[in-house]
């Protein structure tokens, strides 16, 4: 007689036999008890569970010859028992699913179905690993599924029910099987070593019901190979058997690392590998250990979490105490990470050495170095006069109050037995150097180069600056008074609180200032949109001169706007100059304004440029000029248009 495996000849033949599955076996009971059958059943689990053994039992169950109704305890003995036990029923009949994938195969089985059963009360087809079928196959089973000829049952069994249609789920009574407990397997392994006379230690017995991870089939079959050995199997003969790392060997590589001793844990990786364990083995078994630790270190009550023995939990508890949860947090991490680069490698066997030594705390530790010794920074003495000097200095305007401005950002207190630095060579700082000094360390480009242009330091003292700007820049400026009062803060060293004021018109600086504020209106074509000017309060008047078409003429020189004169006081006599019309659009009448006087006659003659002849873009160009711009483009070449295309170069 051939020999009968393991898993095979232990095989449950009644629901009273599943191992771990009670709950599966009360309810299939009572069903056949009640004569409930459904028309199809699924069952999901891992492997090794029990699925397609609970099929075999639900089909003896349905046509025991024994009693005339389904019974949920099968004989076992009857033609019809024997015959489905041995898998060559003709009524019972299993399809592996993986090489029926198609609908042609759903298809003869639909057909096959309609008739009746010949030995049997019924027709069973017990489908494995059903979520290998095609969608187009489920989509075929679903209407004989749902409603099956008489006396016909489907049971789908798979171990990956996310693939499986939801219709076809919908339609079966669905049944989990879970994996083995860990004592009901040790129970039933140690019932099969007493039958087969197999001489085993019962830590070993534990042993391979930890290590086949609740799947009842993989420890029958792990149980019947070590039947093999010369009795007694040990715990050692499984790991050997396995090829895995024995869990002594684990806390020997742990306790090596915790001792920070490298010698000890080559030694101990060089006798691992040279015993034929894998590099990646040792790593990931090293890994599931340091898992184990981290349970005995947070809940030592908690041995069923683990796939350790007693004694070595016993042991493993001990030591967990020396670590710290985070610390073994950080060993999992590092394994964890060397695990794709000893899959990688052409060196394992270097690349697990170098990844065992990187976990010992000389090389976890960080590497503390001196810091470098920082010079105190260079202080020299200025002289700023009164009015940047706090209230309780001298308020005389020849009194000048030597004042120490570090160079560096750094603070550093003077000692009380050190004098204050005298101002041997004083540097003059008046209110124009502060205020340069002040708009270099102003952040943001924009805001710098309007308060260049606007903006004049009036005063500092008493933790105060007073900043003079143009009433129509007043607004503006405001909201960047953090920024100005950074910049303060920057150059003196303390906290200044800043202060605008309304210059009444004033220019705090006259060459700087931008073309006078008027608005142009230039032809444009009527695709482009409409580009204004932004305009400003009416001040001085300046006529734009007009296209002419001469090549030479006289060339006017830098004009000098004189400050507007108060309302009440006479403005200076203009002299006779020929009107000059600023360019407007078709719809608007030119306005006439009178050209400036010259303070000096033109010193010499030169040819004027295109912009200088075009009011419009001589009004472009200066607008340019005011935002730090340019003009990008100027579209007379390309159309019949002034207009002119302005780019500036500030962010306010």
């Amino acid at each position: 007689m051939a020999y009968e495996p393991l898993h095979h000849k232990y095989r449950p033949q009644c629901f009273a036999d599943l191992v771990g599955q009670e709950a599966i076996a009360r309810t299939l009971s009572q069903a056949l008890a009640q004569q409930r059958i459904a028309p199809a059943y699924l069952f999901t689990g891992p492997r090794g569970t029990g699925k397609t053994s609970s099929a075999r039992i639900l089909a003896k169950s349905l046509n025991c010859q024994q009693s005339t109704v389904p019974t949920a305890s099968p004989c076992g003995e009857c033609e019809a028992c024997r015959a489905i036990a041995r898998g060559n029923a003709l009524d019972v009949i299993e399809i592996d699913a993986a090489s029926n994938t198609g609908v042609d195969n759903i298809r003869e089985l639909i057909e096959r179905a309609q008739f009746a059963p010949v030995q049997c009360r019924f027709k069973v087809y017990v489908i494995d690993e059903c979520h290998m079928l095609s969608t187009a196959a489920f989509n075929a089973l679903l209407k004989t599924l749902e409603e099956p000829p008489d006396r016909v049952v489907f049971v789908l069994a798979t171990t990956d029910p996310q693939r499986v249609l939801p219709t076809i789920i919908s339609r079966c009574q669905r049944f989990d099987f879970r994996r083995i407990p860990l004592q009901a397997m040790t129970d039933h392994l140690q019932v099969i070593a007493q039958k087969e006379s197999i001489e085993i230690e019962p830590t070993a017995i534990a042993l391979v019901a930890q290590l086949a991870q609740g799947g009842l089939r993989d420890a029958e079959s792990l149980l019947d190979q070590l039947g093999l050995l010369p009795p007694p199997v040990t715990p050692e003969a499984v790991w050997d058997l396995l090829g895995a790392v024995p869990e002594r060997q684990l806390l020997q590589l742990l306790e090596a690392i915790a001792a920070n001793d490298p010698e000890a844990l080559l030694t101990l990786i060089r006798q691992l590998l040279d015993r034929g364990r894998e590099p990646l083995t040792v790593l990931q078994n090293l890994t599931a250990f340091s898992r184990d630790l981290l349970i005995a270190r947070t809940a030592p009550q908690r041995r069923d979490l683990t796939t350790v023995t007693e004694a070595t939990w016993q042991e493993l508890c001990t030591f967990a105490e020396d670590w710290t949860p985070e610390q073994i947090l950080q060993l999992q991490q590092h394994l964890r990470q060397s695990e794709l680069q000893i899959k990688n490698t052409t060196q394992p066997r270097l690349w697990l050495e170098v990844a065992l030594l990187g976990l010992l705390p000389s090389a976890q530790a960080p590497v503390t170095t001196a810091p470098p010794a920082i010079a105190a920074p260079v202080t020299r003495p200025v002289s700023i006069p009164a009015a940047v000097v706090p209230a309780e200095t001298p308020s005389s305007p020849a009194a000048v109050a030597p004042v120490a401005i570090p160079v560096a950002p750094a603070v550093t207190t003077t000692p009380p037995e050190v004098p204050a630095i005298a101002a041997a060579a004083p540097e003059p700082l008046n209110l124009e150097e502060l205020w340069q000094r002040v708009l270099i360390n102003i952040a943001s480009r924009g805001t710098q180069m309007l308060l260049q242009q606007q903006g004049r330091l009036l005063r500092c003292q008493a933790g105060q600056a007073v900043v003079s700007v143009p009433p129509n820049w007043l607004s503006i400026v405001q909201g960047k008074r953090n920024l100005l009062a950074e910049a303060f803060q920057t150059v003196l060293g303390q906290a200044i609180a800043v202060e605008l004021e309304s210059s009444s018109g004033t220019d705090p600086n006259p060459v700087s200032l931008p073309p006078p504020p008027v608005v142009i209106e230039m032809p444009r074509s009527p695709a482009s949109p409409a580009v204004t000017p932004r305009s400003a309060p009416p001040s001085e008047p300046i006529a734009a001169a007009p296209r002419q078409p001469a090549i030479a003429t006289i060339a006017p020189p830098p004009v000098a706007v004189a400050p507007p004169v108060p309302p009440p006081a006479p403005s200076p006599p203009i002299p006779q100059s020929k009107p000059v019309a600023i360019a407007t659009s078709p719809s608007k009448s030119p306005e006439v304004v009178p050209a400036p006087q010259l303070e000096t006659p033109p010193a010499a003659l030169r040819p004027l440029a295109d912009w200088e002849l075009d009011p419009g873009l001589k009004a472009a160009r200066s607008l340019a000029q005011f935002f730090n711009g340019e003009v990008v483009s100027d579209r007379e070449s390309e159309s019949d248009t002034s207009e002119a295309v302005v780019e500036p170069d500030v962010d306010f």
